[in-house]
């Protein structure tokens, strides 16, 4: 590029900055951004191109759902991995849809109904459906709008929901497959049951918190022939129909085999011996009731025990008597008081107790026999881990992989019936005459009378189970399937590893021969408030990133949030992070705009390099250092790290150094058309296309408004990502550059210290004794206003940094008595450093026992305590008198 037509594309960037605003407002630009994004198809993944596939299939959110904090981090990840993948030349696919939710939705729909005095079961189930998918329509899926203001990147074209046509053939073909090689099966079982949803959960959706309550001794029997058992529910004991006792425990081995009396009830019931039971816990004697307890039901299965339900759909008793109808908590005190009135009751205590709720409602989940369709998971779950053993999936951070395995190798069988209307309905028809049919997805069901569906649905996370393969055409084998399949990286909260990653693993590898639906597994941990503590509605500490994205736009959320995202931790998150993050937006706005006044572009090709000062050397050799770096740690996962490397680069190094820097050569306000000028501009313009699209996958608004202004090209989105030219590292410069920021912070330091405005002007001589300092005091006047002394300058002041004096008149400018007091503070801490230090290294017992690293960074605190000292008595010396 000759010299007019570097001039040209100078005087074509200050133009092109002249058209920016002197200040980026998010809300104005964010919208019309991401409008144009999705109408020119950056975003589309083409199934047909030979380019390497790279694919993510974002978490679905519920239809229920709306932007939470846990959202915003966990999309704002995915979204930097997929842009930058794009920019890397990869056919990216990042896949967007929602979860249908079948008991939260139907919670909401029912609450709606409820507004008008009806019940679902006043509509009828066909009826109700519909409302549902009215409500979906009206209500439905208002967090996609919220991702698009995040600025997501995902394929609306290819956007999925798990109760379309396409997934719900998916799930009845899974579902036939399963039941068909004896997977899925229908047995009466111990469920978790929830009083308030009216239906069946997995173990997973329940959450166990500890809870106050009283151990109550019972004696059943009298006489010697009678046993005393402990229980924290005694109003289940109207449903006992045993006492289990250890088989060599010698206080009962008399009883076994024997019947006592069940108080309050005209029932007696045996006594087993089971070595489930512990003979050290309690006193050894354990009440049985199969049909409440899992651990009972095991033991009634053993011994061939009759299982009576003594509770009804809603948690009330069932047993006739003076309990019939009690709701169980109003029951468990009325039990205990007849059982004490009955002299019964031989003794009571407080305890902490784990207590089951339901994840979704809160209500204590109630254990009870139902009959249910469940998974057997033993094959599947063991094909979950060996994928993960033999590698073929990989887990980050890889500290998780034993929280995976400890549930895939110790995992129930699944229960995924639910008493619900919303969700797939399962495909099984029973016939008049105990006829039992699993219909697939492209069979008619069974034609007759007295035919009729299963009237359960499936657990919500048997249909997202699929999600990797079914989103992408499966069961058909489609082109998308098998372009982007198995998926690249799945990225989610370690919280929902069982939920979701050990499913869509057991489902993956079963359907899809033997192949992974992800090849890695990213985890990060929860977003917690400032101070640590989990957010809750209840603690009153929760954020709304949509109120922090009106207020600071949504590049400072994602910002913010991605600088604190470390593989498998939790992170606090407070306000003041995330207006930091708009900070550091508005630092790049400024200093992008001011560059590109002064006439900045991106050249063709960099100048050569006879033609580079120093600080271009040294520019360059960080920039590549960066994009290596930054490289490095996008492959690891390691988000908080590359913010913290792009941070520290923009801000401090681009826009506090060079830009300053780059003054020697571009007066303010004045562009003359000279080599100098039209190198700085071409270095200035390089460093800031390669840093805005180093930057573009984390704050993708600011970086396309800044990049396409700055190189007059089409959208950063689809530019190239930088690549490490690492041949330009250049030490030297760098060791330079180095040694005029450390006196150039000295100075700093002195005139903040002193209180000097940073506007001021101070009359200084440079004494440069450091080689690598020759030739830059031009560069250190400038970047502290240091005006060059005339004959009969006098200093007031000298510091003293490495490789440099600078002496200072600061009359009319400084406090000595305050730099006095400074410089004595300064000197009463290295003396305290050097006693302290002496101590250790004068301590026989320390230098014998201490590792080598440690003495030697004693030493090394020693030698620098010493070097402050002189320093700073040389300076106090150099002081006028007070």
């Amino acid at each position: 590029m000759n010299e007019t037509t570097n001039s040209a594309a100078a005087q074509g960037a200050a133009g092109a900055a002249t058209t920016l605003p002197t200040a980026f407002v998010p809300v104005e630009v964010e919208g019309e951004l991401y409008e144009r994004w999705v109408k020119n198809g950056y975003f589309t993944a083409d199934a047909a191109s030979d380019k390497e596939p790279f694919t993510i299939v974002i978490p679905p959110p519920n239809v229920t759902g709306s932007l939470h904090v846990g959202h915003a981090l966990n999309q704002s990840i995915q979204d930097a991995i997929i842009r930058r993948k794009r920019m890397q030349g990869f056919e990216a696919l990042y896949l967007p849809g929602m979860d249908h939710a079948g008991i939260a939705t139907q919670n909401a729909v029912e609450r709606e109904l409820a507004k008008e005095g009806l019940s679902r079961h006043d509509l009828g189930r066909e009826a109700f459906v519909r409302k549902v998918w009215d409500w979906k329509a009206e209500y439905g899926g208002k967090i996609l709008g919220q991702q698009r203001r995040l600025g997501i990147s995902v394929d609306w074209s290819r956007e999925r929901f798990t109760m379309d046509e396409g997934l719900s053939k998916a799930v009845q073909t899974i579902f036939k497959k399963l039941y068909e090689d004896g997977l899925i099966y229908r047995a009466e079982r111990i469920i978790n049951w929830c009083p308030r949803c009216l239906t069946a959960l997995s173990d997973i959706e329940v959450d166990h918190y500890d809870e106050p309550g009283e151990l109550v001794s019972i004696r059943y029997g009298d006489g010697e022939d009678s046993i005393v058992v402990a229980t924290s529910r005694a109003e289940t004991m109207l449903g006992d129909t045993a006492v289990a006792v250890h088989p060599d425990d010698e206080r009962y081995r008399h009883l076994i085999g024997k019947e006592v009396a069940l108080p309050l009830t005209d029932r007696r019931i045996p006594i087993v011996a089971d070595e489930h039971v512990d003979p050290e816990f309690g006193t050894g004697a354990v009440k049985v009731t199969p049909a409440h307890d899992p651990n009972d039901f095991e033991i009634g299965r053993r011994h061939n025990l009759p299982m009576p339900s003594i509770l009804d759909e809603h948690a009330n008793i069932t047993v006739h008597g003076p309990f019939l109808g009690m709701d169980r908590f109003e029951a468990r005190p009325a039990v205990v008081a007849a059982l004490r009135e009955d002299g019964r009751v031989v003794g009571q205590k407080q305890l902490l107790r784990p207590v089951g709720h339901c994840s979704r409602c809160e209500t204590v989940v109630e254990p009870r026999l139902s009959m249910q369709w469940w998974v057997k998971v033993e094959p599947l779950a063991k094909a979950a881990g060996d994928a993960v053993r033999d590698g073929r999936v990989q887990i980050h951070p890889k500290e998780m992989e034993p929280r995976y395995f400890a549930w895939v190798d110790n995992m129930h069988d699944w229960t995924i019936s639910r008493q619900l209307w919303w969700g797939h309905r399962i495909p099984i028809w029973y016939g008049p005459d105990g006829e039992v049919v699993c219909v697939g997805p492209d069979e008619e069901p069974p034609a007759g009378a007295g035919w009729q569906q299963d009237s359960d649905v499936l657990d919500t996370w048997f249909s997202s189970g699929l999600w990797p393969f079914s989103t992408l055409g499966w069961p058909e084998r489609t082109a998308d399937l098998a372009k982007f399949y198995p998926t690249s990286v799945l990225h989610t909260g370690y919280d929902i590893i069982f939920f979701w990653v050990a499913r869509m693993m057991m489902f993956g590898l079963y359907a899809m021969d033997g192949k992974q639906p992800f090849d890695k597994v990213v985890l990060s941990g929860l977003v917690r408030d400032q101070f640590g503590k989990k957010m809750s509605k209840s603690k009153g500490n929760g954020v709304d990133p949509l109120e922090w994205m009106d207020k600071f736009g949504s590049d400072a959320v994602r910002f913010g949030l991605l600088r604190g995202a470390n593989p498998g931790s939790d992170q606090a998150v407070a306000e003041d992070w995330i207006a930091g993050a708009r900070n550091f937006a508005t630092k790049i706005w400024n200093a992008t705009r001011f560059a590109m006044m002064n006439g900045a572009y991106v050249p063709a090709e960099l100048p050569s390099a006879d033609r580079l000062t120093v600080e271009d050397r040294w520019i360059l050799s960080r920039l590549n250092e960066v994009v290596a770096e930054v490289d490095a740690l996008y492959e690891d996962f390691q988000f908080a790290k590359a913010m913290e490397a792009l941070y520290h680069f923009a801000w401090d190094e681009v826009c506090d150094w060079y830009i300053e820097l780059s003054k020697l050569r571009l007066p303010i306000g004045v562009a003359p058309d000279d080599p100098d000028a039209q190198t700085a501009r071409a270095v200035l313009g390089h460093v800031l296309d390669v840093m805005l699209r180093l930057l573009h996958p984390a704050v993708p608004y600011v970086t396309e408004t800044l990049w396409t202004a700055l190189t007059g090209r089409e959208s950063v989105v689809i530019a190239e990502w930088p690549a490490a030219d690492l041949a330009r590292t250049d030490k030297a410069a760098e060791a330079v550059i180095e040694a005029v920021q450390e006196v150039v912070t000295e100075v700093r330091r002195f005139r903040t210290d002193q209180g000097v405005k940073d506007a001021q002007r101070v009359v200084a001589r440079l004494t440069l004794t450091d080689p690598k300092l020759a030739g830059q005091e031009p560069a250190i006047r400038l970047l502290n206003r240091l005006t060059a002394p005339e004959d009969g300058f006098s200093a007031t002041a000298t510091l003293a940094a490495t490789g440099a004096k600078v002496e200072l008149d600061t009359s009319g400018t400084i406090d000595v008595a305050a730099e006095r007091k400074r410089l004595d503070k300064g000197l009463a801490a290295a003396r305290k450093e050097v006693e302290q230090a002496n101590a250790k290294l004068g301590n026989a017992d320390f230098l014998a026992k201490a590792p080598d690293a440690v003495v030697d960074k004693i030493r090394k605190r020693l030698a620098d305590a010493e070097s402050d000292i002189a320093r700073l008595g040389a300076q106090l010396d150099a002081l006028p008198s007070a």
